[in-house]
């Protein structure tokens, strides 16, 4: 127990010095000194009062900036928390975690309180750093209830920090949680493939959700997006024939490409032998989900890729 705990204060001082100097090659002078006099405090053990105060003045203070990091320093994140995506994040976003793991560091006791009342109290902004900052606490497994409410929240932009390039939901939520996660970024749009674990959390409750959902959109003369047939990885059946072959067959090569990627990780030989049935398709597909996204979503669309 004494080790796990010596353990994790290494582990926080080296994600706090990491974020420090990150954010000392992106400051200016004025900007740099506000920060350091800041986290100072927390690390003495400020009042909660300075820590709330401090924590909604960064944007104020330091702007909004999307962060800038060289190659050695992302591997220097992902050595630290493996899926750890900083460079999707803004300089507010790493000095509030910058000013939430102090906290920590200077109130070993009492900090799990403070962040219960600044979740409850946060805006928007507020929000998507902490769930951001959910990978890099000490024993992160504690967090499962808070992330699912990240998934629940009605705003976008929240549930997106909980999902997307964070390796939170992949490492500590249930199933029945991730799940409701992925059905739910198919619903309001968000890109499954910046959902980190995505082919690893395939399970068939998720295959069966994501079908079910397919047939309402069907149903409703709708599309689907052709990620969901990713999200479903081996977990195809016999019975889900009709469907790909559906999927196969559609005019757009994106769908047809993603059918047959579905085909060629199916475990079920019926689905696997749709695409000996269509030789020009088989020679065409794409060897990875990767390549294919690369194609289809990182040359169509640069946005939807960054």
């Amino acid at each position: 127990m004494v080790l796990a705990s010596i353990n994790q204060s290494t582990q926080l001082n080296r994600t706090i010095n990491l974020i420090f100097e990150w954010l000392s090659n992106q400051l200016d002078n004025e900007q740099l000194a506000w920060l350091t006099q800041k986290q100072s405090e927390l690390l003495k053990g400020a009042t909660q009062r300075s820590f709330f105060i401090a924590f909604s003045l960064v944007p104020r203070r330091l702007g909004k900036a999307n962060s800038v990091l060289a190659d050695e320093d992302l591997k220097a994140a992902t050595e630290i928390c493996p899926g750890w995506h900083p460079q999707h994040w803004r300089v507010d976003g790493l000095a509030r975690t910058l000013f939430v793991l102090s906290l920590i560091q200077g109130n070993s006791e009492d900090y799990q309180s403070i962040l219960d009342q600044l979740f409850s109290a946060a805006d928007i902004d507020e929000l998507v750093a902490l769930y951001q900052t959910l990978p890099l606490l000490p024993s992160p497994e504690k967090y499962q209830d808070r992330a699912a409410e990240g998934i629940r929240t009605n705003m976008s932009v929240v549930f997106n920090a909980v999902a997307l390039h964070n390796p939170y939901p992949a490492n500590y939520l249930s199933e029945l949680a991730w799940n409701q996660m992925v059905l739910k970024a198919i619903f309001i749009d968000s890109p499954l493939h910046k959902i980190i674990g995505l082919d690893t959390r395939t399970n068939p409750n998720l295959s069966q959700m994501l079908l079910d959902y397919a047939h309402e959109r069907w149903a409703a003369d709708r599309s689907v997006t052709p990620e969901l047939w990713r999200a479903m990885g081996a977990f195809t059946t016999d019975s889900m024939t009709e469907d790909l072959e559906r999927v196969l067959d559609h005019p757009d090569p994106m769908q047809q490409q993603a059918g047959a990627l579905a085909c060629m990780s199916s475990h079920s030989e019926k689905i696997k032998s749709l695409l000996e049935s269509r030789p020009k398709m088989l020679s065409k597909k794409p060897q990875t989900w990767e390549t294919w996204t690369l194609h289809h979503l990182y040359s169509n669309n640069t946005n939807t890729a960054n």
